[in-house]
């Protein structure tokens, strides 16, 4: 199979305040100060030597507790964050659901959402026009699709999110949570779409704390902890060797 995604020694790093929070004037005075900035906070490594090769067609789950860096790896793949060491090589168009707003503008309808959303991933007018009616009637809003968004619920937001870029075609899926948002008739439709989707040769990188969906959809497993992979295997063998861990640390 060729390679879908290739990560290599990839590390990203932020600026932690040791302070906590500070008045935005000192902040803007600190800038102007000799190694004002530099004094007032530490590097924290959110990733960093991460390495793995994802081929075409894999259905891969990314395991981990809270703050182990899954959804800022998504997010490097997705090209939505940059690396402060290494580089992530992805080879084909990426449908990426990130978040429950994806990119979505709060002013706008959601028939304009709908349009701007596929524009950013490259599909013209007349594309989208074939897709719509089905994108939002999958989403059920389509008795609200010239109501602004700001008004959906987090639940109609995902749908709608959902819908669109999973209608994009794009060969690599990456999902954050999703399946975690709505009810449970949302999370079968959902994990329906992906289903197909892997029936159809497409490529899926899940971030999910339900090991039910992981057993489902992937075949393949990612244990982040720390900030860096430690464990890449059969989906079972890597939840198990989660649970383990997990289990320990209470």
């Amino acid at each position: 199979m060729s390679e879908a995604i290739v990560v290599s020694d990839l590390g990203i790093n932020f600026h932690v305040n040791r302070r906590g929070r500070r008045r935005r004037k000192r902040q803007f005075r600190d800038l102007f100060r000799p190694g004002g900035s530099q004094d007032s906070s530490r590097l924290f490594w959110a990733l960093r030597h991460v390495n793995f090769t994802l081929n075409h067609g894999e259905a891969v789950g990314i395991v981990g507790g809270n703050g182990s860096g899954k959804s800022t790896l998504l997010r490097l793949i997705a090209g939505v964050m940059l690396p402060d060491e290494g580089n992530v090589r992805v080879n084909g168009g990426v449908g990426a659901m990130l978040e429950l707003s994806a990119g979505f503008v709060p002013s706008l309808t959601a028939r304009d959402n709908v349009y701007l959303l596929s524009a950013l991933h490259g599909f013209s007018r007349e594309q989208v026009d074939e897709r719509f009616d089905e994108i939002v009637k999958w989403a059920e809003v389509d008795e609200f699709v010239d109501s602004q968004i700001r008004h959906f619920s987090s639940g109609m937001k995902a749908r709608l999110a959902f819908s669109v870029v999973t209608r994009l075609e794009e060969p690599i899926l990456l999902v954050d949570e999703i399946l975690a948002v709505g009810d449970r008739a949302f999370r079968r439709k959902c994990s329906g779409v992906m289903e197909n989707m892997l029936a159809d040769g497409r490529t899926l990188l899940l971030v999910s704390h339900n090991e039910r969906d992981l057993r489902r959809l992937c075949t393949r497993g990612l244990y982040v902890r720390d900030g860096t992979v430690v464990a890449d295997g059969p989906i079972a063998e890597i939840l198990e060797m989660y649970d383990a861990d997990s289990d320990r640390e209470q």
